[in-house]
C-alpha cells in the first residue's frame, strides 16, 4: 500500500510539473521546423533566405472583378493606404506619382550613383556628347521630364540612375496601374517590414490588406493575395484546423470503441488515464527540448492515443477474474513492446529535421509515461471489487478465427514475394524526393502565385548569386566585379538581367572614384563653354548644374542610413544583409531570357577565374532537392539502425533466433505489403512514409510479441489475450486512420502508412501463429 501511495504521489507531482510547463509553452504551426537543422553552409544560407530573406517579405496582391476603371481605383486606394501603414516597408502598383523622397535622394546623389560618371564624361567632348543626347530626348515622350531637368542635370545622370534601377521587364499597365497579362486583374506589390518567419506579423499584414480593400468600398471586385508570408499564414491555419479536427475525431473514435467494449464509463475513464498522462508528459518534454511545440506534433499526438491506450487495454482485458499477477505474467511482454516502439520512434530523433525530432521526443516520452502509469499507478486506482465485462466469449470466437487464419500461413510469404516484385517494378518512381510535395498549400493557391508572378514579371527566384564578405563594403565591391561579368552575358542575351544591391548603393570605392571625376567649378565652366559652342543651350542656363556638381564634390558618399524610411531601403535590405558587421552578404537575383531556362554553366563560367572566392551560384530548387535527398538518405540509414536495434532488443530478451524470426517475419512482410500497396496505387513514398514504415515495425512488434508468447506457452491460445490484441489494434488503426484523412501531407503520409500497416501486421502475426506448431 505504501508503494502504491508513493507511486500515485510521484505521478500527481509529475503531472503538476508537466502542467506548469505546458501552461508556459508557445505553440507554433509554421512548417519551418521541417527544414533541416544542420545543413551545409549553402543550405544554411538557403534556409535563412526562405525564413527571413527579402522574398519572404513579399506579398503579391491581385484585384479581380468589376471593370478596369474600378480595379485601377481600388489599386490606387489600397496602395496609398498600405504605403502609409507602418507594417509595410513599401507598396507599389506602377502608377506614376509618389516616391518624391526617393527621387530627391537619387537626384542629390546622382553623381555617386550613375554608372556613366567617369573623368572622360566631364571633358569638353564628353560633356558635348552627353548634353546632345539629352537635348535629343526633348523630342521623345519623356521630353517634359527631361526639359525640367536640363538646367540641373544636362548630362542626364538621374535618367541613367533610374534606367539601371528599372527592372528587366515591367508589368503591363491598364488605366495607369499594373495589370495581369490578360488585363483582367489589377496587381500590386507590398513588402512587409516583418520577416516571413514572423507568421503573426504576416497575418496582421494580410488583415491590413483586406481592411484597406474593404475601406476602398469595392463594388464587384475581390482581392487575392499570395507570397511566402501568405503561404505561411495559410499553412498555419490548415494545420490548426486539421489538428483540432483530428484530435476530436480521434478521441471520439477511440472512446466509442472502448465504450462499446467495456460498457462502462468508469472503465473508459480509467483506461484513458495513461493516455492523458502520456500526452501531457510528451508535450512538456517537447517544450523543454525545443522551447516551442508544433501543431503537427499535437496532431501526431492523436496517434499516441491509439497506442498508449493499448497498455490499459492489456491490463483490463487480459486479467482473469481474481487474477492479481498481471504484472508478473504479461508486463515483461508489454515492456519489451514498449522498448521496440522506442527503438522505432528513436529514428525520428536523428532524421535531421527538428519537426521530426519533436515527433520522436513526444512519442517516446508519451509512451514511456503511459506505460509507467499503467504499470505503477493504474492498478492502485482500480476500485475494490472492480471487474471488466467478460470478453472471453468474444475471445473464443477470435481463437477460432486465429486457427482459420493459421491455415493461411503461406499468405504472408506469398504477399511479401509479390510486394517485392511490385516494388522492383516501381523502384525508379517509388520514392518522391520533391520537398514541395510536402507543402499543404492547395494547387489553386500555387496557380494564383504563378499567375501573379508572371503578371509582375517577377523571377521565380530559383537562381541567385550569394556573395559573402567581412563587411558590407567588401561584398559591394565583389558584387560590382560580378556585375561587370554578368553584363557580358546580358549583352550576349544569355541572361535577361540581374538585380544587385550595388545599383542602389555602390561601394564607397566606386562612389569616391566617380566623385573624383567631377571638375572644380571654374574648370567645369570652361569645359561647358567649349561643349556648348554652337548649341541651342546657353551656359548660363546650366549654372545650377555647376552648383550641383560642386555640392556633390564636397558631399560625403551616399550611405545606407540615408535611405531610411524609403522604398529603396526596403529593396536594399532584401539584397544586402548584415551591413558592416562580419559575414555580410549580397544577394544578386538572376533572370533568364524570356521563354528560356537560365544558362547556369555560363553564369558559373562568368564567376570562375578571378572571381571573388566568396561568390556562390545558388540553385534554390536544386539545393532543396539535394538537401531533401541528403536527409532522405539519412532517414534510410536511421531506419536501418532502428530496425537493427529492434532485432538486438528481441535477441537479448527472447534469447532465441527462431523466436526473433517469428516476431520479425510478420513485421517485415507487413512493411513490404504496405509499401507495395502505395506503389501499386501510384502514391510515391516520401520521407514521412519511410518514417511511417518504421513505425509499423515498432507498433506491430507489440502484436507479434504477444503471439510469440502464445506460441511459446503450453495450451491453447488465451481468449482474453486475443481479445486484448483485437481491441488494441482497433484503437491504433482508428487513430492513425484519422491522420490518413488529413490534408497536411506530413500527417497524411504517416496515417496512410501506419493504419494499414498495423492491421496487416496483426493479421500476419495471427497467420504465422502456428510457426512452432499448434498447441492444444
Amino acid at each position: 500500500m505504501t508503494r502504491s501511495r508513493l507511486g500515485i504521489g510521484l505521478w500527481l507531482a509529475a503531472l503538476l510539473a508537466c502542467g506548469w510547463q505546458v501552461a508556459h509553452t508557445r505553440f507554433v504551426a509554421d512548417l519551418s521546423l521541417f527544414l533541416p537543422s544542420a545543413p551545409t553552409p549553402a543550405q544554411r544560407l538557403l534556409v535563412e533566405q526562405l525564413q527571413d530573406g527579402a522574398l519572404s517579405r513579399l506579398v503579391m496582391v491581385g484585384i479581380s472583378g468589376g471593370d478596369a476603371v474600378e480595379r485601377a481605383r481600388l489599386s490606387r486606394t489600397v496602395t496609398t493606404t498600405l504605403a502609409s501603414d507602418s507594417r509595410f516597408a513599401s507598396a507599389t502598383n506602377g502608377a506614376s506619382g509618389g516616391f518624391e523622397r526617393e527621387r530627391a535622394w537619387l537626384m542629390d546623389h546622382r553623381y555617386a550613383l550613375s554608372p556613366n560618371v567617369t573623368p572622360e564624361r566631364f571633358t569638353a567632348a564628353g560633356l558635348r556628347a552627353a548634353i546632345d543626347e539629352t537635348l535629343e530626348m526633348l523630342a521623345s515622350p519623356a521630353g517634359l521630364l527631361v526639359k525640367a531637368l536640363v538646367p540641373r542635370d544636362p548630362t542626364g545622370e538621374l535618367l541613367a540612375v533610374l534606367e539601371q534601377l528599372k527592372p528587366a521587364s515591367e508589368p503591363r499597365k491598364v488605366e495607369g496601374v499594373w495589370s495581369s497579362t490578360d488585363g483582367r486583374r489589377a496587381v500590386l506589390l507590398a513588402r512587409t517590414r516583418a520577416s516571413g518567419a514572423d507568421i503573426d506579423a504576416q497575418a496582421e499584414a494580410m488583415a491590413a490588406i483586406e481592411a484597406a480593400f474593404s475601406a476602398a468600398q469595392p463594388k464587384a471586385a475581390v482581392v487575392e493575395m499570395t507570397g511566402p508570408g501568405v503561404f505561411a499564414v495559410k499553412s498555419r491555419a490548415l494545420v490548426r484546423h486539421d489538428v483540432e479536427r483530428l484530435a476530436l475525431v480521434s478521441i471520439a473514435l477511440v472512446a466509442a470503441i472502448l465504450l462499446l467494449v467495456y460498457r462502462s464509463p468508469l472503465t473508459l475513464a480509467l483506461g484513458l488515464i495513461p493516455v492523458a498522462s502520456g500526452v501531457l508528459v510528451g508535450v512538456a518534454a517537447v517544450s523543454l527540448g525545443f522551447d516551442t511545440v508544433h501543431g503537427i506534433t499535437l496532431g501526431f499526438g492523436t496517434t499516441l492515443i491509439g497506442e498508449a491506450v493499448d497498455y490499459s487495454i492489456y491490463l483490463f482485458v487480459q486479467r482473469e477474474p481474481g487474477q492479481a499477477d498481471w504484472v508478473a505474467t504479461f508486463w515483461p511482454t508489454v515492456r519489451l513492446g514498449v522498448l521496440t516502439s522506442i527503438a522505432g520512434f528513436s529514428a525520428l530523433l536523428f532524421a535531421g529535421l527538428p519537426g521530426l525530432a519533436q515527433l520522436g521526443v513526444f512519442s517516446i516520452a508519451g509512451l514511456v509515461a503511459a506505460a509507467a502509469v499503467t504499470r505503477f499507478v493504474l492498478p492502485a486506482l482500480l476500485p475494490a471489487g472492480w471487474r471488466i465485462r467478460d470478453l472471453s466469449p468474444w475471445g473464443e470466437r477470435l481463437v477460432a478465427v486465429t486457427r482459420t487464419l493459421a491455415r493461411w500461413r503461406f499468405v504472408p510469404a506469398m504477399l511479401a514475394v509479390v510486394a517485392i516484385a511490385i516494388l522492383a517494378m516501381h523502384w525508379g518512381r517509388l520514392w518522391d524526393r520533391d520537398l514541395a510535395n510536402l507543402n499543404p498549400i492547395s494547387a489553386s493557391d500555387r496557380q494564383l502565385d504563378a499567375e501573379l508572378r508572371a503578371s509582375l514579371g517577377a523571377s521565380d527566384a530559383r537562381h541567385m548569386i550569394v556573395v559573402t564578405g567581412t563587411d558590407g563594403e567588401a561584398v559591394l565591391e565583389d558584387a560590382e566585379e560580378i556585375a561587370r561579368r554578368l553584363d557580358r552575358l546580358v549583352a550576349a542575351n544569355r541572361l535577361a538581367g540581374y538585380d544587385t544591391p550595388a545599383r542602389i548603393l555602390p561601394s564607397l570605392q566606386t562612389q569616391r572614384a566617380r566623385l573624383a571625376s567631377l571638375p572644380e567649378p571654374a574648370e567645369l565652366r570652361a569645359r561647358l563653354r567649349t561643349a556648348l559652342a554652337g548649341s541651342p543651350l546657353r551656359a548660363e542656363r546650366v549654372e545650377p548644374f555647376v552648383a550641383d556638381v560642386e555640392r556633390a564634390r564636397k558631399a560625403p558618399p551616399a550611405s545606407r542610413g540615408d535611405l531610411a524610411g524609403t522604398s529603396l531601403e526596403a529593396a536594399l535590405d532584401g539584397m544586402l544583409l548584415g551591413g558592416r558587421e562580419a559575414n555580410a552578404r549580397a544577394i544578386i537575383g538572376l533572370s533568364a531570357p524570356a521563354g528560356a531556362t537560365l544558362d547556369t554553366e555560363a553564369v558559373r563560367a562568368a564567376l570562375a577565374g578571378n572571381r571573388p572566392t566568396s561568390a556562390v551560384l545558388l540553385d534554390v530548387k536544386g539545393e532543396i532537392d539535394r538537401m531533401y535527398g541528403g536527409y532522405f538518405q539519412r532517414a534510410l540509414a536511421m531506419s536501418g539502425v532502428g530496425l537493427a536495434v529492434i532485432v538486438a532488443l528481441l535477441l537479448g530478451a527472447l534469447r532465441s533466433p527462431a523466436r526473433v524470426a517469428r516476431v520479425m517475419a510478420p513485421l517485415l512482410a507487413g512493411v513490404l505489403v504496405v509499401a507495395a500497396g502505395h506503389a501499386a496505387l501510384g502514391s510515391p513514398l516520401t520521407l514521412l512514409h519511410l518514417v511511417g514504415l518504421l513505425l509499423v515495425v515498432a507498433i506491430g512488434s507489440n502484436y507479434a510479441l504477444f503471439f510469440d508468447r502464445l506460441a511459446s506457452a503450453d495450451g491453447p491460445p488465451a481468449p482474453r489475450t486475443l481479445a486484448s490484441l483485437a481491441v488494441a489494434n482497433a484503437t491504433t488503426v482508428a487513430s492513425f486512420g484519422v491522420l490518413a484523412a488529413s490534408s497536411i501531407p506530413v500527417l497524411h503520409a504517416l496515417g496512410s502508412t501506419v493504419a494499414p500497416g498495423a492491421l496487416v501486421t496483426l493479421l500476419f502475426s495471427a497467420m504465422l501463429y502456428n510457426f512452432a506448431g499448434d498447441k492444444k
